[in-house]
């Protein structure tokens, strides 16, 4: 056990020393990632009309909570693994006694940790140009909103790394990444919140993987009405639902990859 936790710690550490060195890159990479801000601009406009259910500080809470969860569940796994494979750089790592995926996952962990004083600034500069949007969540509510970005990174990282194993067989597996983010930023609530989907709708996509992507940890952290026992049930569920597809397509693409060294 304390070789593995030291293996772990060196990992970490390796790949944090590494996002460090992109401090400049990293904070654009935070103000990229702020449509959720401009949508809650959108939203808030077009809730004094009176037609919505959120009222403008609804809607601004709602936003800022999407943004959140969105900087702690950004993956961008497939385009590193894609150019790994087409540029045979997979090959040594396939020499390591360790699968290659936990490069990914530590470089991505670390990248948090890098990332979190950024977020953490922009969060407080909008709170203190909206001081009336604050609000502090419950503890109970606050350790679930936690759980819910741990599963629902798990979730994203899962899934676009079993798309990335589409990699052996073709030179642009992002293209596949790139048709799904589509669903991802419609069905997710990070253009609007779900509540305002016609009821059809959101029996349909509850049950799809995309509203605990985002809705359903933002919701959590709000305080919002939803359904726990079964988010989590069905996010853990699609995890494993992808988990096999992932090993099964891995244990394929071994056996197609034919880059140097392999």
């Amino acid at each position: 056990m304390s070789q593995t936790l030291r293996r772990v710690g060196t990992f970490l550490s390796v790949y944090y020393a590494y996002m460090v060195e992109y401090r400049a890159e990293l904070l654009l990479w935070v103000l990229a990632n702020s449509l959720p801000i401009i949508m809650m601009g959108v939203w808030t406009q077009a809730s004094q009309t009176g037609q919505f259910d959120f009222g403008p500080l609804d809607f601004a809470r709602y936003f800022i909570s999407v943004f959140l969860v969105r900087q702690f569940t950004i993956v961008w796994v497939i385009w590193d693994f894609e150019r790994e494979v087409v540029e045979g750089k997979l090959s040594p790592r396939l020499l390591q006694p360790i699968d290659p995926v936990w490069h990914h996952v530590a470089g991505h962990l670390s990248e948090r940790v890098a990332r979190l004083p950024f977020t953490l600034a922009l969060v407080g500069f909008f709170f203190l140009l909206y001081p009336q949007a604050f609000w502090v969540p419950s503890l109970g509510r606050l350790v679930l909103a936690i759980l819910g970005v741990a599963i629902a990174f798990a979730l994203r990282f899962i899934m676009q790394y079993t798309f990335a194993m589409c990699a052996f067989w073709t030179e642009r597996a992002t293209a596949i990444e790139q048709f799904w983010y589509l669903f991802y930023l419609f069905l997710s609530g990070m253009i609007a919140p779900l509540d305002l989907f016609p009821e059809g709708v959101q029996a349909v996509v509850q049950w799809t993987p995309f509203p605990y992507l985002i809705y359903f940890p933002a919701s959590l952290l709000l305080g919002r009405s939803v359904n726990v026992i079964q988010g989590f049930m069905v996010m853990v569920g699609w995890c494993l639902v992808w988990l096999v597809a992932n090993r099964w397509l891995w244990r394929k693409g071994l056996k197609h990859y034919s880059g140097m060294g392999a």
